[in-house]
């Protein structure tokens, strides 16, 4: 129990599950009557992108949802103080409103939040509805069935993560991790839309040099720490820990309390031992994501500049366009004082980079060596 609401409450869980399937029917109608005389693997093709897109839609909505402190705006899960929608609720929030007007708790706030939920449903039924049909006709679709079913238990991993949200009160280490789960399910998704692509153009995956491909591989594990560290900072609101550029608080090198910034289990706002976090603890949280950012950034302008002379233009392109995008928007939250639109635009740009490096990954492999007996062979032959 908190303040007098069941943490779990599965009564709306039916009503939640019913409405995920109308939203999702929307894009599933959309798909029959675009595809409906086409085979089955392009409607699966065409479905599957469209989920990805919609799950994309569906992490920049998370955001939004965690930056306008609407995680708790509805405290049990997954319905709202019991019901299936916060005009069920009325009562229960307009009491926790008028307690704390600016609290967790609002009308606008609990909206947000069940919105989310009602559309992380309907994402949750469509993956649910590829891997059905993928698995059904498994012989005929050149996506291999462990993909979607993986998907499916992916995003019922994430649900539980968004249960565990609230239920453990916004601890940074939960929300974070249930940032990062759903850029997984993004590369998930984006793995099997280039799976049906490549089948369909007769394309096979790009040859590229072993240095290219490590310094791919390189890069995106770098990606992923940065990630992690970025929704480590905005999980313990401190963004504005360092509200300059490029120094932070005006020295090359601040104040700061590694320990107890990085210290994973513990409640939002508080050490392990129960006390207020310091600021020196959150200028730490910062800087570390700024420094990896000094050398991730160049990186990736470099690595977009070497795909696009390898033969991957279009995700050696779009991934410079990335890293600029990424230090606009990471600027504009420092200098501009985290304004929402930037904030939600940055998060943005973190989930379309993990899309982009899976699109570069799956769309190439390592080039063989060619022996060093037949090099010579090939240079003396006549």
């Amino acid at each position: 129990m908190a303040d007098g609401v069941a943490l779990y409450d599965l009564s709306p869980a039916l009503h939640l599950m019913l409405l995920g399937v109308l939203i999702a029917l929307a894009p599933l109608g959309w798909i029959w009557l675009r595809q409906q005389r086409a085979p089955m693997p392009q409607r699966l093709a065409a479905l599957t992108v469209l989920t990805l897109f919609l799950t994309f839609d569906l992490v920049l909505f998370g955001a939004f949802t965690r930056l306008t402190d609407s995680g708790l705006g509805c405290p049990d899960w997954p319905g709202c103080y019991g019901a299936a929608s916060p005009r069920g609720a009325h009562a229960q929030i307009s009491q926790a409103q008028a307690a704390m007007p600016t609290g967790p708790v609002t009308h606008t706030k609990a909206w947000i939040e069940m919105v989310h939920r009602y559309l992380a449903s309907g994402v949750g039924v469509l993956i649910l509805v590829l891997a059905w049909v993928s698995w059904l006709r498994r012989r005929e679709l050149p996506v291999h069935p462990l993909w979607p079913m993986v998907t499916l238990v992916w995003v019922c991993v994430q649900g539980a993560f968004g249960a565990l949200t609230v239920t453990m009160k916004l601890q940074p280490i939960i929300v974070t991790l249930h940032l990062m789960g759903g850029l997984v399910l993004l590369a998930l998704l984006c793995r099997q839309a280039m799976a049906y692509s490549h089948a369909h153009r007769g394309l096979a995956p790009l040859a590229i040099s072993p240095g290219l491909r490590s310094m791919l591989a390189a890069s995106f594990g770098l990606l992923w720490l940065q990630v992690a560290l970025g929704g480590w900072v905005s999980t313990n609101y401190a963004v504005l820990a360092c509200t300059t550029f490029p120094t932070c608080q005006g020295s090359w090198w601040p104040a700061m309390d590694f320990q107890a910034g990085f210290e994973l289990w513990r409640e939002l706002g508080r050490t392990g031992s129960g006390e207020h976090i310091t600021f020196a603890a959150l200028t730490a949280i910062h800087y570390v994501h700024r420094l990896v950012a000094y050398a991730l950034l160049p990186l990736l302008v470099v690595l977009g500049w070497r795909l696009s002379h390898a033969g991957l233009s279009r995700p050696g392109r779009w991934m410079i366009v990335g890293a600029v995008w990424q230090l606009v928007t990471g600027l504009s939250n420092v200098v501009l004082g985290w304004p929402l639109v930037a904030a939600v635009a940055h998060t943005g740009g973190a989930a379309a980079l993990v899309v982009i490096f899976t699109w570069a990954w799956y769309g190439s492999r390592a080039a063989q060596a060619v022996p060093r007996s037949q090099g010579v062979a090939a240079e003396v032959r006549p």
